[in-house]
């Protein structure tokens, strides 16, 4: 977001508030309280494509259209020692999955490890909070959710997977953790929201033409937004680059999520599809932590020691950017276009909430 349009909001506020919307939604406190928590984490973490700028109003408009619950009752379908199947009853996913991955992670305090399989819930925000939540427990966490159609497969013309991301995070001792949470399409759907928000184009490789060839020309956000059928190309673009990586990954993904819960529509790729997987392993079960978690601060530091290429400054390890970007707006506030400042002022003034954003 750049700084001469963004409106900095304090983070306390921004959480207030989002808490506030939730509930007006009929989602009890404790709830609104932990599904502001994953959307804050992702505005903290400039994860924008999945904080309140894109998925709050989203969720507003699933509770009005009575496409999502606001008060699931979650149940276990089927347990193991170190496994669940759950059924989320129509809950949000940013609500349904921190409950699925303290389950996985007191399973994984027992017996090593942890794994839970997740249907009948709905989008879970950024898959990379998931994840986080194990490292806190000396864990390494596993976060994927599938669902909808915006993929097209390698030499496909109609998309017929998610963007259907991975999310995977590790402890270490003094460095920031290493958390990686990425889509399996080139780029992640909300991104070319923003870019269209920002007035910025789509960049080759990003999408496919109408007849399911790669546009490796980029084009005008505006025109793909209004698509409402999304014609996204896997991680790789082309074949050439590696897009049946991608697409291998995405079915990946499907596979765990919806076929390891047995959710209804996998089956059948349908678009209302979605389901979600999480998973924890405990250091603990596989050798010493402290061990590990020297070893991977020499490991992430070695990485963030490499020489840089000419023109960068530095090289990055996945999870530095977000530890980095936290730092900063925990301080400075989150920025956020004008135009989503706007909405939460008119979502306030409709739930008659106090607008205390600016």
């Amino acid at each position: 977001m750049p700084d001469d349009i963004a409106v900095r909001v304090d983070v306390a506020k921004l959480r207030s508030a989002t808490e506030q919307v939730f509930m007006k939604c009929g989602v009890p406190e404790s709830e609104a309280k932990l599904g502001a928590d994953v959307l804050i984490f992702a505005d903290e973490s400039g994860i924008d494509t999945h904080g309140v700028s894109n998925m709050l109003r989203a969720y507003v408009a699933g509770y009005n259209a009575n496409a999502s619950n606001p008060i699931p009752e979650m149940k276990i379908i089927k347990e193991t020692p170190s496994t669940a199947t759950i059924d989320g009853d129509g809950g949000l996913g940013c609500m349904i999955a921190p409950k699925a991955m303290e389950i996985a992670i007191a399973k994984a305090k027992a017996v090593g490890t942890g794994v839970v399989a997740i249907r009948n819930s709905g989008h879970l925000g950024a898959a990379g909070y998931h994840a986080m939540m194990a490292v806190e427990h000396d864990m390494i966490g596993w976060c994927m959710t599938a669902g909808g159609k915006s993929m097209v497969p390698t030499f496909g013309a109609e998309p017929q997977l998610g963007t259907n991301p991975i999310a995977f995070a590790a402890p270490g001792k003094n460095e920031p953790p290493f958390m990686f949470d990425a889509a399996m399409t080139s780029i992640a759907g909300n991104k070319i929201g923003l870019a269209n928000r920002m007035g910025k184009g789509m960049s080759p490789g990003w999408v496919a033409n109408d007849d399911g060839t790669p546009d490796m020309k980029g084009g005008d956000t505006a025109d793909f937004a209004a698509n409402s059928v999304r014609m996204q190309l896997p991680l790789g673009s082309t074949r050439e680059l590696g897009s049946h990586k991608g697409y291998g990954l995405g079915v990946i993904v499907d596979i765990l999520c919806g076929q390891l819960s047995f959710a209804p529509g996998f089956g059948t790729l349908s678009r209302t599809r979605r389901a979600h997987f999480v998973a924890a392993y405990s250091v603990d079960a596989f050798g010493d932590v402290d061990e590990f978690k020297a070893n991977m601060d020499g490991m992430v530091s070695g990485l963030a020691a490499t020489k840089p290429m000419p023109g960068e400054e530095r090289v990055l390890y996945a999870g530095l950017p977000e530890h980095e970007t936290r730092i900063e707006r925990r301080a400075n506030g989150v920025p956020l276009h004008p135009e989503v400042v706007d909405w939460f002022r008119g979502i306030c003034a409709e739930f008659e909430i106090t607008f205390d954003l600016t």
